[in-house]
């Protein structure tokens, strides 16, 4: 009865890690209590312990191994907001490829032995005929008993005087480093505490009103209504520079023209480094950041922004376009109900959306519509547009999506890093480079026309740490050992702003995906909201701001959680977006 639950523990801890390399004694403890509460909850259910053990072992075992597969594409553990991602989670799983090391090998062939071994287990809760009715009201009771002691439990983790006094490990910005200390379990119920956003210090429609006061007067635009640009927004599906994280060597340039802009060889540009909040996955919070403005710093690290919180209008770039009276399209060359996009893109404040089902016979690489397959599109929307209604279109691409160690007869990779033997890096700077090649295509084509155009172009996060392990090894690091500087690189995608038209060249305009709007905004000359108007102020003093790091004027940089009392305005008129009154 004690000892099962145990062993579950130890063995769905070993799927990822040695726990007792990484967890204190006590904290062992807890867990394993927590297990136990498990096992009795379990007993009470079913009357049958043999079905109590079983019942534990399956799930922990399905659980610890998805969790196992979710680490490794992902670079975090399963947190209790995926629940919200399962539908999308479950729309990509057939496109990874499925490999296990030998030590998850032997968890599972574990659990399949203990699975075996609980059958001979035969303590059973029966009553006679003459107490059954007692008898089924005291397993009614134990079971509220034993969900009231869990509850409690749960509640116990969430205070700072219980994670104070047993060392607990309490950093949302690093889960997986958290699951390790804590254990994968018990970590999973502290993060519970974060499912719910809770109102800021002195947060009041008032505060709201007199933080915007400054800004309420209208932005004169630089343009008149009928000269207003087009805005095409690329967001590139894991598109990264690696060089950030190490030097390493190539056989060629693997995006000669994106670092060509960056060098500032292209007049009527600004590029730098987007700082992001996400990494290998959780695409839909880098839109979040980039059309809303709003910050993942704000709310629960892991979580889903547009599936917990956007339920209903909330006030976007696209939005605020569409008031200037722009023509406001989102495209996705994938599912539409991925991150409930179907769902948010209207609230948003887009016209139109196209996704996988209107791209017709498109190329592919891989399995993924390619980056040219997209501009292609946006070429064709915009060469048969009936009027010269400015239009802002938001193209999340997909070409890049991992895995990146399958072979397809539509894809031959040609960079090769030296010293490296990783068919995953190689693979994935080969789709960098075709990606490279297609936004200079798109950048060509509106080269040639007269319409005012700005195309902006970034990647939504770097790719999981399968494929950048290599060039740390390259460079004598450990990724599970990196310096506050390689872990704030680990966040760092390349971004440009290209006009055909006349703007102020500048390269090393690092920014983060919350400011990056506003910046578009000012080089088009097109008046902002109360609200932009005080991001673009804000972003004077912190240029960079995501749930992992705040940066000043001053290069700076600072854990964000230790910057809440400085950002606390920011943080009001965030909610006042996403909760407050209509």
């Amino acid at each position: 009865m004690f000892l099962f639950p145990i062993a579950n523990f130890y063995l769905f801890e070993w799927y990822t890690h040695n726990p007792w390399e990484s967890m204190k004694v006590p904290i062992q403890f807890l867990n394993i209590y927590f297990f136990e509460l498990l096992m009795a909850l379990f007993l009470f259910v079913f009357g049958r312990l043999k079905w109590s053990l079983r019942l534990q072992s399956i799930f922990f075992m399905i659980a610890g191994l998805a969790n196992y597969y979710v680490i490794s594409f992902r670079s975090a553990p399963i947190m209790p907001w995926d629940i919200y991602s399962l539908g999308t989670a479950m729309s990509v799983a057939g496109n990874f490829k499925y490999t296990i090391e030998k030590q998850a090998v032997l968890v599972l062939i574990g659990f399949v032995l203990f699975i075996i071994a609980e059958s001979v287990v035969n303590l059973e809760l029966r009553g006679s005929a003459k107490w059954r009715s007692r008898f089924w009201a005291m397993r009614i009771a134990g079971t509220v008993v034993f969900i009231a002691l869990i509850c409690s439990f749960t509640h116990m983790l969430h205070l700072d005087s219980t994670i104070s006094k047993y060392g607990m490990y309490d950093k949302l910005f690093t889960p997986t480093v958290m699951s390790k200390r804590d254990g994968t379990a018990v970590a999973f119920l502290m993060e519970l505490r974060y499912v719910s956003v809770d109102k800021p210090a002195n947060y009041s429609d008032s505060a709201v009103n007199e933080i915007l006061a400054p800004y309420a007067d209208a932005h004169e635009t630089q343009n008149s209504p009928a000269s207003l640009p087009n805005i095409i927004v690329i967001m590139n599906e894991a598109f990264s520079d690696p060089a950030v994280l190490g030097e390493f060597d190539t056989n060629k340039d693997y995006m000669p023209y994106i670092h060509s802009i960056m060098n500032g060889n292209t007049d009527n540009t600004i590029s730098g480094y987007l700082n992001v909040s996400v990494l290998g996955g959780n695409t839909a919070n880098t839109e979040f950041e980039f059309l809303t403005g709003n910050t993942m710093a704000f709310l629960p690290q892991g979580s889903v922004a547009y599936q917990q919180y956007l339920k209903r209008k909330t006030p976007s770039l696209a939005s605020h376009l569409k008031d200037l009276g722009y023509e406001t399209i989102a495209m996705h060359p994938y599912n539409s109900t991925g991150w409930d996009r179907n769902k948010v893109y209207p609230l948003l404040g887009f016209d139109k959306m196209y996704f996988i089902r209107d791209y017709k016979n498109p190329e592919r690489i891989r399995k993924y519509v390619s980056d040219r397959a997209c501009y292609d599109k946006i070429i064709d929307m915009y060469e048969s547009r009936s009027d010269n209604t400015p239009f802002f279109v938001f193209n999340v691409t997909m070409q890049n999506h991992s895995s990146y160690t399958e072979e397809f007869d539509n894809f031959t990779p040609d960079i090769e890093v030296s010293g490296s033997n990783s068919r995953a890096l190689n693979n994935y700077l080969s789709l960098i480079k075709i990606s490279d090649e297609a936004i200079k295509y798109l950048i060509d084509y509106f080269s040639g026309i007269d319409e005012k155009t700005i195309i902006v172009f970034f990647g939504d996060h770097q790719p999981t740490n399968s494929v950048v392990s290599n060039i740390w090894k390259l460079n004598g690091k450990n990724g599970n050992e990196l310096s506050d500087e390689d872990e704030a690189n680990r966040y760092k995608v390349p971004y440009l702003i290209w006009c055909n038209f006349e703007i102020d060249t500048r390269t090393n305009a690092d920014t983060s995906a919350n400011f990056l709007a506003t910046d578009i905004l000012e080089a088009a000359g097109i008046p902002m909201t109360a609200y932009e108007k005080y991001l673009d102020r804000l972003s004077e003093t912190y240029p960079v701001i995501t749930s992992i790091r705040t940066e000043d004027s001053e290069g700076r940089s600072t854990d964000t959680a230790n910057m809440m009392d400085a950002l606390n305005n920011y943080a009001i008129l965030q909610y006042n977006c996403i909760f407050g009154k209509n």
